[in-house]
């Protein structure tokens, strides 16, 4: 593991800092926290989520907020952020009451392990997407893996997509291998699209043996701006067929009624809105069952893709 951008555990963090790097030694071996493997052990599960790439509807973040809040991780491992975070791009925040700076909240990504209802345990990784050393960083990531004995890697996001919000979500995969890509459901053809770096460590988890799938929520793209629970619902509900995972979706399944109300009653205000809907209802019905929805092609899908980019710089 390289040393620069080794995870650290979280309660060396200040020894390490004081060393000026990552290369502390460990207090406590990530490894040592889990249980010996047994016969019906049920096994470790990677999910990552790292703000950065596109995540309209902020369908990846809410997905992944909600598996935290239901498996109660405690950090692990933490990365030096100074040599991955780009602070002009990504400031730290501080929040200032009357006039007294209390707190600097810093960008950067953190490793933490938890557990389902069923006694998975789940290694999240969430944060920042770092600036620089990404190959370096997907490595270290790996290494990580290894030392937790990590079954699967799985990644959470979302894509702005030429879909109607009135139709099932059907998520989409990039995965390891093509068994597990039809196991999700995956984009016919060739997609050749920016990268996060999430795709960089399924990539590497792949080179390293380790099964690894990315879940995809395509969202509206109409409704990219605003909070798409139906987006997280569907990429929770996949994560759980894929991992066995128990992972709840009620409360967000409220929410994302409470999103299709709004969403219907604006559409309704504007009859360009209304034509847009029906059209795109039209084409997705013309492929097939809507409870099975195949995407529009990979140009289509490519195009709306670097548009939300470019609305984000």
């Amino acid at each position: 593991m390289n040393d620069e951008l080794s995870p650290r555990p979280q309660d060396v963090e200040s020894q390490a800092a004081a060393d000026g790097g990552l290369a502390a030694s460990h207090a406590e071996d990530p490894a040592d926290l889990l249980p010996r493997p047994g016969q019906d052990d049920p096994g470790t599960f990677m999910v990552v989520h790292l703000r950065g790439w596109v995540d309209p509807g902020s369908a990846g973040r809410i997905a992944m907020d909600t598996i935290i809040g239901q498996t109660d991780p405690e950090p692990v491992a933490a990365f030096d952020d100074d040599q991955i975070i780009d602070y002009r791009s990504r400031r730290p925040m501080m929040r200032v009451v009357d006039g007294v700076l209390e707190k600097v909240t810093w960008p950067g990504a953190e490793v933490a392990l938890g557990h389902d209802g069923q006694g998975h345990r789940v290694v999240t990784v969430t944060g920042d997407e770092p600036d620089r050393h990404w190959r370096r960083f997907a490595g270290s990531i790996v290494d990580l893996a290894r030392s937790l004995d990590v079954g699967m890697m799985v990644g959470l996001g979302a894509f702005p997509a030429p879909v109607p919000h009135t139709r099932p979500i059907s998520v989409v995969a990039t995965a390891s291998n093509a068994e597990l890509a039809g196991r999700v459901g995956f984009q016919p053809g060739q997609l050749d699209v920016p990268a996060g770096v999430q795709a960089v460590i399924e990539w590497e988890m792949a080179r390293a043996g380790i099964p690894a799938v990315g879940l995809w929520a395509p969202v509206p793209h109409y409704a990219a701006n605003m909070d798409q629970p139906a987006g997280s619902v569907a990429l929770i509900e996949a994560l759980d067929d894929l991992t066995g995972l128990a992972i709840s979706t009620e409360a967000l399944a409220e929410a994302a009624v409470h999103t299709r109300r709004t969403l219907d009653a604006l559409i309704a205000e504007d009859p360009q809105h209304e034509m847009l809907v029906k059209a795109l209802e039209r084409h997705l019905d013309s492929m097939g069952s809507t409870t099975d929805i195949e995407l529009p092609s990979g140009d289509e899908l490519a195009d709306e893709i670097q548009r939300f980019l470019d609305t984000q710089n």
